[in-house]
């Protein structure tokens, strides 16, 4: 190894050690425990894992879950990439969308819930409007629009952020490529679906894998409006887990956190793997 090598590898040594400590040895140690008894130092087997997927809980947070990410994370993606393009065209209210498709970046989830509550309580102001048009109101977050207020909080949430990424990657793409095609007659259509999607798609792959992290944080919302056990439909992953934290079930944490880890690389290895393909 090298003079500047040896320099290199010093300055990131103190990252690795900290991965290492922090994040790999403690990870390390949830592996063994998904295998061992709650209680004691016998060995489980994978009588832990038989458990979680027996719960009905953690079944039903499963499928939540995963319906909550197939709906959210295409209309996430379509709408920011739309409110995207629309900044970098010269079109009415462009400047509105700029100075306000940030703001709910910058609201503490704490306000969020606040305003949930304002908004979608039995008594809110959402009842008080739709009662002008004699429509009758509902508790909503503990009826079965819980899941769509979820929805709706996850994209007001995420979209701003969303947009920057996209706007990144629309600047990345020369504005020769797009004159030439409208010198040959193209029009906006075809220069969105042959010029500017096939341009961007090293940022969506980042974009997606960084908006469904994101969905896992919707669980804030959720539990503070809600508590540990809100209505059915909006029982996530995240809901069980920190139940099974405040009973101290470590083998169940255990093997939910490791089967989680797994389900979480093999969406990414996937993703990447399709995306390599159509490359």
């Amino acid at each position: 190894m090298g003079k500047r090598n040896r320099a290199g590898f010093c300055f990131v040594l103190p990252s690795l050690v900290g991965v290492f400590v922090f994040y790999i040895i403690p990870f390390g140690d949830v592996i063994r425990r998904s295998f061992m008894q709650a209680v004691g130092n016998g060995f489980a087997g994978l009588d832990n894992y038989r458990q979680v997927f027996s719960n009905q809980a953690f079944c039903l947070a499963a499928g939540n879950t995963l319906c909550f990410v197939a709906v959210c994370l295409p209309l996430l993606l379509v709408l920011s990439l739309g409110v995207a393009v629309l900044l970098l065209e010269q079109v009415k209210g462009k400047n509105i969308l700029k100075s306000t498709y940030l703001i709910p970046l910058a609201i503490p989830a704490a306000s969020v819930v606040l305003l949930w509550n304002i908004v979608f309580d039995q008594y809110g102001m959402l009842n008080g409007i739709i009662s002008f048009f004699h429509i009758r109101g509902k508790d909503w977050m503990n009826s079965g629009a819980a899941f769509g207020v979820l929805v709706f909080s996850y994209i007001w949430k995420n979209l701003g952020y969303d947009v920057v990424l996209w706007i990144a990657g629309l600047h990345g793409i020369p504005e020769s490529i797009y004159e030439a095609a409208r010198v040959d007659g193209a029009g906006a259509l075809k220069c969105f679906f042959y010029i500017t999607l096939p341009n961007i798609r090293p940022v969506a792959f980042t974009v997606v894998i960084l908006s469904f992290l994101n969905s896992f944080k919707v669980f804030r919302e959720a539990y503070l409006v809600a508590g540990n056990y809100p209505q059915e439909q909006i029982y996530l992953l995240q809901h069980v887990f920190n139940n099974w934290f405040s009973e101290l079930s470590v083998d169940k944490m255990a093997a939910g956190s490791v089967l989680l880890c797994i389900v979480l690389v093999v969406f990414v290895l996937l993703l990447q793997r399709s995306w390599d393909k159509e490359d």
